[in-house]
């Protein structure tokens, strides 16, 4: 049953389990099972533990099953992806206990990640961040005090508004998909960024 299942896309998919076919939720729970998994990869590093992220990005998954409307919505996959960072970033704010504590892993981590950008400014936001003692991303890793000098920026300096959209921003994100994870418009998180790069570059330049 499950490679009939493959030959249908999604949206097909969905239809046929609001006619009843409910063997389709575990199909698609099982064949989403991945990008949840590399969602929590990405996730982790602003401060949760992996398996709770991956628990919540299921349930995020679930809600995205239920609540799918192709009258509505767009592809399913660009709903679902949505519908699981929602859900494991709204986790991460809940649990997290000391905001932007893992900043030395998140620049360590982020020259890596930045593959999924709609302008190209990951990278740049890295130079950014290193540029004051002209450092690579992974020598300012080493260098203690520049990390906790771009903490204290961070915490003194943004909004936020401005802190969420860095958190995201960090995991690899675009101001697209920040806006659509934060519910903002992709002018507000656009103009955010632009923020965090004037802001951080005066308070470390």
């Amino acid at each position: 049953m499950q490679g009939f299942y493959g030959q249908c896309s999604d949206e097909e998919l969905i239809l046929r389990l609001r006619d009843g076919e409910e063997n389709i939720t575990d199909y698609i729970m099982e064949k989403y099972k991945n990008l949840v998994k590399s969602k929590a990869k990405s996730m982790y590093i602003l401060g949760a533990d992996s398996d709770d992220l991956i628990q919540e990005g299921m349930i995020g998954l679930f809600k995205a099953i239920r609540d799918y409307d192709s009258g509505r919505d767009a592809s399913f996959f660009t709903f679902a992806d949505l519908c699981i960072s929602r859900q494991m970033y709204t986790a991460v704010q809940a649990s997290r206990r000391q905001k932007h504590a893992p900043l030395n892993s998140y620049i360590s981590l982020y020259s890596h990640v930045a593959s999924g950008n709609d302008q190209g400014e990951e990278a740049e936001l890295v130079s950014l961040l290193a540029a004051r003692a002209e450092l690579s991303p992974e020598e300012m890793v080493i260098d203690r005090e520049n990390v906790e000098n771009v903490e204290r920026a961070i915490e003194r300096e943004l909004s936020t508004f401005e802190k969420q959209v860095l958190d995201l921003h960090l995991t690899g994100m675009g101001y697209i998909q920040i806006a659509k994870v934060l519910g903002k418009d992709e002018k507000s998180a656009d103009n955010a960024l632009q923020r965090i790069k004037g802001k951080l570059k005066k308070a470390i330049g």
